[in-house]
This record gives structure tokens, C-alpha cells and sequence, in this order.
């Protein structure tokens, strides 16, 4: 009997080597329906990543157009205050601007600095400040589904005017 229970666990010892991890080609026989199943999968992921990339770029180039479009507004408003007019009366002298002036400088620059930013109003509310609000269009480096068209963004900036 002894030999016979040795026999037993010889063929026992001998299963294991039968195992996937010895005999790779058998793995493959059985593991053969499922065979190339997470390419699907990876193309998936990387049209979801390409997607959130373009997002993202078009987001950061609408945010640098808003800055640029802020700067033409400041340069703008800071021509418009350079427009004042010296009156005196009975406090001293004073400096106001009024709404044409503001408009007389403001306009070329806006023109200079960029021919798709249109000026929308040029005015001096209080008399010693100028207020420019400017606009334009932005749009996607690519067009796209994820992101709409254009955008139409706008920027107002105030310089003040102030004598001592």
C-alpha cells in the first residue's frame, strides 16, 4: 500500500506543472475567447484623455486672450485719462476729463494694439476718471464638438487722473 500511495502523490506532484504559469500555451487555449478584449478598452481611454487635453488647451487659450484683452483695456484707459483739461476756480486747479476726450485717445490705441478688438464705450463717469470696456470674439485653436464656436469676451479698465 505504501507503494501505491507514493504512485498517488506523484501524479498529485505532477498537476501543478500543467498550470498556466508552466505551460503558457494552455493558458492561451483557454483564456482564447478573451484574447485582445482591452484594446476597445485602451482606445477608449485615450480618445476620453486626447479630449480632456484639447479641453484644457482651449481653456488656457481663452484665459491668455482675456489677459490680452485686459491689457488693451488698461492701455486704453490710461491714454483716455492722459485727455484732461486744466480748470481753475476757487479751490485751485483741477483736472477733468470729459467723455469725448476719453474717446479721442482711446480709440487709436485699441485700434493699434489689435484690429479684432473693438472699443465699446469711452467714458468719464465722474469726471476724474476714464472707463474703456473693449470686446472680441475668441475662438477654439481647432474646432471641435467639445468646445463651442466663439466666444465673444469683454474687459473694462479705469485709470484715474489725479493732480498734486
Amino acid at each position: 500500500m505504501t507503494g501505491v500511495r507514493a504512485l498517488g502523490r506523484q501524479k498529485r506532484q505532477v498537476t501543478p506543472f500543467r498550470s498556466a504559469v508552466f505551460w503558457p500555451a494552455t493558458a492561451m487555449r483557454e483564456q482564447g475567447a478573451e484574447s485582445g478584449s482591452t484594446l476597445p478598452l485602451i482606445l477608449g481611454y485615450m480618445l476620453l484623455a486626447l479630449a480632456v487635453v484639447y479641453v484644457c488647451v482651449c481653456a488656457t487659450d481663452l484665459y491668455v486672450a482675456q489677459k490680452r484683452l485686459d491689457a488693451v483695456a488698461d492701455a486704453a484707459a490710461l491714454a483716455g485719462a492722459d485727455g484732461y483739461l486744466l480748470t481753475l476756480d476757487g479751490a485751485g486747479v483741477r483736472a477733468t476729463l470729459t467723455d469725448e476726450a476719453v474717446e479721442e485717445l482711446a480709440a487709436p490705441v485699441v485700434g493699434a494694439l489689435d484690429q479684432r478688438v473693438r472699443l465699446v464705450s469711452a467714458t468719464a463717469p465722474d469726471r476724474t476718471s476714464s472707463r474703456v470696456t473693449v470686446r472680441t470674439t475668441w475662438t477654439p485653436p481647432l474646432l471641435s464638438a467639445f468646445v463651442h464656436d466663439a466666444v465673444t469676451i469683454e474687459a473694462t479698465a479705469t485709470s484715474r487722473t489725479a493732480l498734486r
